[in-house]
């Protein structure tokens, strides 16, 4: 059953996933599953590579700098207020499309990826980089990264750092 839950600005879990942190701000425990909400930063030539989410839907809200999203053949640079809804079962990728750190909201629907975020910043803590539990840890979550002939000329075009 939900509870009430108040997350004050700057409250609630931060931790470091590589290219970018996240913030956790409401658990899928607060939500009988139904979603969970974070918020990444995004700092200038991050990228989340290619991947596919199987279990969940995710939708992204900009708050600050500007995020380029690509979804196969469709491509979007969102500044603040900007929305983009990433449904699963589709590869994409985001990044750092400026030169000012980026910051975004993402809302899980259902709920359960934000403990895949967990498990990796409890790993990063740890300084245990072992890439056999990333992927078993990824696989857990109906989480796959896959390679895109588009992805080279995204980061050519933007400057990214793509390790």
């Amino acid at each position: 059953m939900s509870q009430l839950r108040v997350v004050g600005p700057g409250e609630g879990r931060k931790g470091d996933l590589g290219a970018i942190t996240v913030d956790f701000k409401v658990w899928g425990a607060d939500t009988g599953g139904a979603l969970a909400i974070v918020e990444h930063e995004f700092p200038p030539g991050a990228l989340v590579p290619p991947h596919v989410h199987t279990l969940e839907d995710e939708t992204s809200i900009v708050t600050a700098g500007l995020i380029g999203f690509r979804s196969e053949d469709r491509e979007a640079v969102l500044g603040a207020g900007g929305y983009i809804v990433k449904p699963r079962g589709e590869a994409h990728a985001m990044w750092n499309a400026g030169s000012e750190p980026a910051r975004m909201i993402e809302v899980i629907s259902p709920a359960g990826f934000e403990l895949f975020f967990r498990a990796v910043v409890d790993m990063v803590e740890a300084g245990d980089p072992d890439p056999e539990r990333g992927a078993a840890l990824a696989a857990e979550h109906g989480l796959s990264f896959v390679d895109r002939p588009w992805l080279a000329d995204v980061v050519r075009r933007f400057g990214l750092s793509a390790g």
